[in-house]
């Protein structure tokens, strides 16, 4: 319920507002593993835990060493490892627990994410019990800190084509690993520039003279002396444009040898004669099985963007329900958030963060069920990568976007670092391009979507591929069937001001929303079609149209979340709550359609009476929902601790209170000076 302090002197006087039921809806945010992020939240209100700005490089590096210490002694980084280890075998509870280190450090976020959740995992997910008895104590109490040294300068998101070689020697059992030119050299790896000891090293795997591709070895890079091994190249990456709390570095590798057995071997192996071996055939299939293995990484990234955003938004809505700017129609200043521009700016990229954070809870359900073994099948796998591909990218160029509004939104206060935003930002940058670039994750996608659309046609005739029909766009990757067939047309309703209310909701919403990802996919399609046979002809084409199949794969993106913002609906039973929060995904889906207005003109999708309806109908949404703001942000469950941004705080407040406290005291007096152009009115 809005707080009766922070209502404008000059709004009307109304009845109270009815209260939202915020600890529900802080239980459906905080999702099915909220007792862990709970756990995780009253930890990291502990101060050691937090960044300290002042702090440079080499210092800011220490202390996050300091606090991934901190991490092991609370045990808090150990839920996905094996119970024989002193783990919970809890994948989704990891990875929910992860994301909230975010708002303590992103720089501790990301770097317990390298020990545990990249070098820890490569380790227990790719190798055997062999090398989990060997390895997996010292990744997990510390004692072995690690790099994942996957990417290469030359080779970013193209895994497949490393240049890092692992050629087999049969005289001595051993693999020789090497890094033939420089675009080869490992780069950007966290704990690669001071912390490391080893890394799980991704290379081409060369025996007998048959390259098998890229497979994972495990590389000391010191000796117990603490000085680097043999041919162990390492370079630091210096300062950078964010997380310099993590000591990112260059690896490289002169002809080092490791035994036969630092081989991680689950989907593959090398005998003592060099023979090759796996269970899985294809060497495509089992490249994308071994890194699908490591899409945890993706999947805790959507989730700390989206709740770096709700606390970007936190703080400045707070911020914007105390400050008071510009006089209004009766002498007094107006409080920000009761300006309809100020409401545009946030309310829709709350309600978007809000999506994000309920489709990422069913995306962790469908990463616990696979990781788990419940629901491991090689379908339920793709499904998970391509969820991954396609909400990664989205929440993180959310987060990136809405912590650059609200830095402006709050003026001069938003630039400075001790409120967070500027800091969250240069942290958050990184992450549109780690653990896959967003553009080629959505065109990942976006292959998956044609690739579905084309399975619906073989041995279809003519009349069958005219009945276009997409079954497997969104919903099925989350529950298991079609999208909902919606079909009709939107018709008008006569009376412009009401058609979008009356005419776009729910169900015409999903109509919108899934028809124009369909179109795409179909017009997409057709136009590829042509090269079917010609390989040259077919990569010309599918170049021609890579922009507009990322569109799709983005507008599949937004289709997810705004099914799951619409089931979370279903779970609140106060009535209040549920209208409330159905504005909210109101506006969440016609945002999306007012962004793509043109789309649905040229398709036929709206006619442009409703078209020209949608933005004030976003508009009258926004004054709704602006008394519920408060309570909204609040909803996220940030206490004074995580927030740790003055402006949020309630100083303004008291800064506000003061001011006009004290021109209603001078007023008071009498002594209160005359105002110039008061006074010439007097004079006429």
């Amino acid at each position: 319920m809005v707080d009766a302090a922070v209502r404008p002197a000059n709004a009307p006087i109304v009845e109270a507002t009815p209260a939202i039921d915020v600890a529900r809806v802080n239980d459906l945010l905080m999702g099915t593993w909220g007792d862990v992020r709970r756990q995780a939240r009253e930890m990291i209100k502990d101060s050691a835990f937090w960044r300290k700005d002042e702090l440079g490089k080499d210092e800011h590096r220490e202390r996050v060493l300091s606090q991934l210490h901190l991490l092991v002694d609370n045990k808090a980084v150990h839920r996905a490892f094996p119970k024989r280890f002193g783990g919970e075998e809890n994948n989704g509870g990891n990875i929910a627990g992860f994301e909230e280190l975010v708002v303590a450090d992103p720089s501790l976020q990301i770097k317990s994410g390298v020990q545990w959740g990249l070098f820890g995992s490569a380790i227990l997910q790719l190798g055997t019990e062999e090398h989990h008895d060997k390895w997996l104590p010292g990744v997990m109490d510390l004692s072995i800190p690690g790099a994942f040294a996957m990417t290469e300068i030359g080779h970013g998101s193209d895994v497949a084509a490393v240049g890092t070689t692992a050629t087999y020697d049969p005289e001595t059992e051993e693999f020789v690993i090497h890094t033939p030119f420089r675009g080869a050299v490992k780069e950007y790896l966290g704990n690669a520039a001071l912390h490391g000891i080893a890394a799980t090293v991704f290379a081409q795997l060369i025996t007998n003279g048959v390259n098998h591709g890229v497979h994972c070895f495990y590389v000391p890079l010191r000796g117990e002396d603490g000085v680097d091994l043999p041919g162990i190249g390492r370079e630091d990456d210096g300062l950078k444009g964010g997380l310099n709390g993590i000591d990112n570095g260059r690896l490289s590798f002169d002809q080092v040898r490791i035994p036969r057995t630092n081989l991680l071997n689950r989907y593959g192996d090398v005998a003592a004669d060099g023979t090759y071996s796996s269970a899985i055939d294809s060497p495509g299939r089992r490249f994308f099985t071994m890194l699908g293995t490591l899409v945890q990484g993706r999947v805790s990234l959507d989730g700390a963007a989206s709740w770096a955003s709700a606390l970007g938004l936190h703080i400045a809505i707070t911020y914007a329900t105390q400050r008071r700017q510009f006089d209004g129609a009766d002498g007094q200043e107006v409080v920000l958030m009761d300006y309809g521009k100020h409401q545009r700016r946030l309310l829709p990229r709350l309600a978007t963060t809000y999506a994000q954070i309920f489709a990422h809870d069913e995306f962790l359900q469908k990463f616990d069920g696979v990781f788990s073994g419940r629901t491991d099948t090689p379908d339920d796998r793709e499904d998970l990568e391509t969820l991954a591909a396609a909400l990664k990218p989205l929440s993180t160029w959310h987060a990136l976007d809405t912590l650059q509004e609200a830095r402006e939104a709050c003026g001069g206060s938003g630039f400075m670092f001790e409120n967070r935003l500027v800091g969250l930002r240069q942290d958050l940058d990184i992450y549109v391009t780690f653990e896959g670039d967003n553009n080629v994750l959505l065109q990942l996608v976006g292959k998956r979507l044609l690739t579905d659309y084309a399975k619906q046609f073989q041995g279809k005739d003519a009349a069958a591929l005219a009945k276009f029909a997409v079954g497997m766009t969104a919903g099925k990757l989350f529950h298991g069937a079609g999208l909902r067939q919606l079909g009709q047309a939107v018709s008008d309703f006569g009376q412009v001001s009401r058609s979008v209310e009356r005419g776009l909701r729910e169900e015409q919403q999903h109509d919108l929303l899934a028809g124009r990802v369909q179109q795409m996919v179909a017009d997409i399609a057709g136009r590829l079609r042509a090269g079917g046979k010609d390989k040259a002809l077919g990569a010309r084409l599918f170049n021609e149209n890579q922009a507009e199949l990322i569109e799709a794969a983005r507008a599949h993106g937004e289709l997810l979340q705004w099914e799951a913002f619409t089931d979370a609906l279903r779970r609140i039973d106060d009535p209040q709550t549920k209208k409330v929060l159905t504005w909210l995904r109101d506006l969440f889906g016609l945002q999306l359609i007012e962004k793509h207005l043109a789309w649905h003109l040229i398709h036929g999708r709206l006619s442009m009476q409703r078209a020209a309806a949608v933005s004030s109908y976003i508009d009258r949404l926004c004054a709704r929902l602006r008394p519920y703001a408060l309570d909204l942000v609040n909803a996220f469950g940030y206490e004074p601790e995580h927030v740790r941004a003055p402006i949020a705080s309630g100083i303004e407040k008291q800064r506000q209170d003061e001011a006009r406290a004290y021109y209603a005291d001078l007023a008071a007096t009498g002594k209160a000076p005359i105002e110039e152009k008061v006074l010439k009115r007097q004079k006429r």
